[in-house]
Parts: C-alpha cells; sequence; structure tokens
C-alpha cells in the first residue's frame, strides 16, 4: 500500500519473471536525470515468490538492496532508515505492566503504552518507523478482502493534511504536498485498489479482466467528480 511516498506495498514485475532478471536488465540501461532538482528515486519491487527489493537511483547508478521488513520511505537512502530502526529498539506492541520507582507504583495511562514513543510526525524516518511498527504488528487476514481493508485502516495513519506543510496564514497551492491518493495492491489478485482525497470510497482495478494483447495504453481520472459521497442514516 502507498500514501504519498510512503511504500506499503511494491511493484508487481512487468515482464521479468524474476527480480535477478530484472537487475540483470537494469543493470545495462543508462540512467540520465532530466531535472536536477530530482533527488534520489526509489522503488519496491516483488516477484512472484514474494523476494523483495528497493531499487534506488542515485547519481544516474541503481543500487538494490533486500527488504524484508517490507517498508519504503523516500530521503534519505534505505539503508539509512534500517539502520535509524534501531533508535526504536524499545518499542514493543502491547501494554507497559506496571513498576516502581522507589517506592511509587508507576502505572501505564492507556493501551499501547509499548509504543510510547513512536514518532507522529510527516517526516520520512518518523513515516518509515510507524509504519514498520505498524506493517509488522497487524494480524494476518483470512481473506485479500480484509487485508486490503487492513491496509487502508493503517494507511489512515499516514495521511498529511492540507495545510500542515504550508507557513502559517499561508494559503495552500491547488495542488498542496498533501495526501492525494493512497493504494493498496492485491498481488495475488492482481488487484489494485485505491481512494483520493477528494472520496473515500475504495475502487478497485482488476487487472484480470484486462485484455493486454489489446488495450496498449488506457489514461483516466482518478476521480470522475471530485466529491465525497456521504449516505444518510434513515431513523424512525
Amino acid at each position: 500500500m502507498s500514501v504519498g511516498d510512503l511504500q506499503l506495498v511494491p511493484w508487481i514485475l512487468g515482464n521479468f519473471k524474476t527480480i535477478d532478471e530484472m537487475k540483470t536488465a537494469i543493470a545495462k540501461i543508462h540512467i540520465v536525470t532530466i531535472d536536477s532538482r530530482a533527488s534520489t528515486a526509489h522503488w519496491r519491487i516483488i516477484d512472484s515468490s514474494g523476494r523483495q527489493v528497493v531499487l534506488e537511483i542515485t547519481d544516474g547508478k541503481p543500487a538494490f538492496h533486500e527488504n524484508t521488513l517490507g517498508v519504503l520511505t523516500n530521503a534519505p537512502g534505505f539503508e539509512w532508515h534500517m539502520t535509524n530502526l534501531n533508535n526504536y529498539i524499545n518499542l514493543f506492541p502491547g501494554t507497559v505492566k506496571s513498576k516502581y520507582l522507589g517506592e511509587t507504583e508507576l502505572n501505564s495511562t492507556g493501551a499501547g503504552s509499548g509504543l510510547l514513543g513512536l514518532p507522529g510526525d510527516f517526516t520520512p524516518p518518523s513515516r518509515f518507523i510507524r509504519a514498520a511498527y505498524f506493517q509488522t504488528t497487524a494480524p494476518r487476514q483470512a481473506t485479500a478482502e480484509k487485508t486490503i481493508t487492513q491496509c487502508f485502516h493503517i494507511l489512515n495513519n499516514f495521511d498529511v493534511p492540507i495545510g500542515t506543510e504550508s507557513e502559517h496564514n499561508v494559503t495552500p497551492p491547488d495542488i498542496p504536498s498533501a495526501t492525494q491518493w493512497t493504494a493498496a495492491t492485491d498481488i495475488s489478485g492482481r488487484k489494485i485498489y485505491y481512494r483520493t482525497m477528494y472520496n473515500s470510497d475504495i475502487r478497485c482495478i482488476d487487472l484480470n479482466k484486462i485484455d493486454f494483447v489489446r488495450t496498449k495504453y488506457h489514461s483516466a481520472p482518478l476521480d470522475k467528480q471530485k466529491e465525497q459521497h456521504f449516505v444518510t442514516v434513515d431513523i424512525r
């Protein structure tokens, strides 16, 4: 699943059967920078076996990193984020047990206190830590649909509201640096789900129903109408 530059569900390999085939092909590509303002590019890729790698391109040179954690955000690089994860070794799911400070008993003020100190801001390092703990502590669901629903529930924690990245009293631009769309992918079922900042309804693109031999290219807006659907509850 993904939101902004956070990636919890990877890209599926295209015409390559394995990641090793893809790595060999990419090594032969000459990469150039079109926009000098561009920073390191990051992708997370998975093959049919479930193996995941991170591809990062810096100064025109591709580098691959095995990604057993299954999480990726942008700058700094992937290896930096994995090292930074060690700074949060004290975090754990559940609630901290009572303990004494001298003769004073200390008790948790609420459930989930084992994750007290989990960073909550929108910077890439903080989002990486949150994603790592939310994903690894999430229970396994029985069906793909339930898993997709859980994915979007987790991704709610990463929505960047409009205005949070703009200076005080400054009107945000028409396309702000906020969460404009969120996606989750059922890799085995070959289905892509998404919602947008304008409409929280989850929509599905079923790749199994697309004739890729006949359909070479198709473009469509994420929202036909940029408005949220509301359901009125009838109480009698």
